[in-house]
């Protein structure tokens, strides 16, 4: 084996020469995977003068020096573009937009919160989906409607803690 399995980081091997072309280079993967943050949405031309350290998603159809690589992690450092195939379920943070991106179904996947509860500070806020409200019917006082409805609602957002 001469990459790691799932992120393909070189790996060094007994009696190899300049180990320290390698194990830089697992470095320069690592610092792009460890706490990863790309500087926004996915682009097709690398920036003309990135600095050192910033990722971008490469997107399909990629020319220039990212031609080939689409849907890659592109990271810029002192020695060139490096870049990284997305694993599934790898999160990054989107600089720009201030929102996690991941990696779902072969996509870049961005804004969008998965669970199944949502807490804040210890209280539940948001619950399993429940099933919808029925409209009034019948009846011929609309007040007596009107007060059922409400109170049909006030108990859904009650069940789904949004309110005590």
């Amino acid at each position: 084996m001469d990459n790691s399995a799932r992120f393909a980081l070189p790996l060094l091997s007994p009696g190899q020469a300049q180990k320290e072309i390698f194990h830089n280079e697992s470095l320069h993967r690592v610092d792009m995977l460890l706490c990863p943050v790309v500087e926004g949405a996915e682009i097709a031309v690398p920036p003309a003068e990135p600095e050192a350290g910033t990722c971008y998603l490469v997107a399909p159809g990629a020319a220039g020096a990212w031609a080939g690589k689409d849907d890659m992690l592109a990271g810029f450092t002192d020695g060139g573009w490096r870049f990284i195939a997305p694993i599934e379920g790898v999160r990054l943070f989107d600089r720009s937009s201030g929102q996690m991106v991941v990696r779902r179904g072969g996509a870049w996947e961005t804004g969008i919160l998965r669970a199944q509860q949502l807490q804040i500070d210890g209280a539940t806020v948001v619950r399993e989906r429940q099933p919808a409200i029925a409209d009034p019917s019948a009846g011929s006082v609309v007040d007596s409607q009107c007060r059922s409805a409400v109170s049909a609602i006030l108990a859904m957002l009650r069940t789904h803690g949004l309110i005590d």
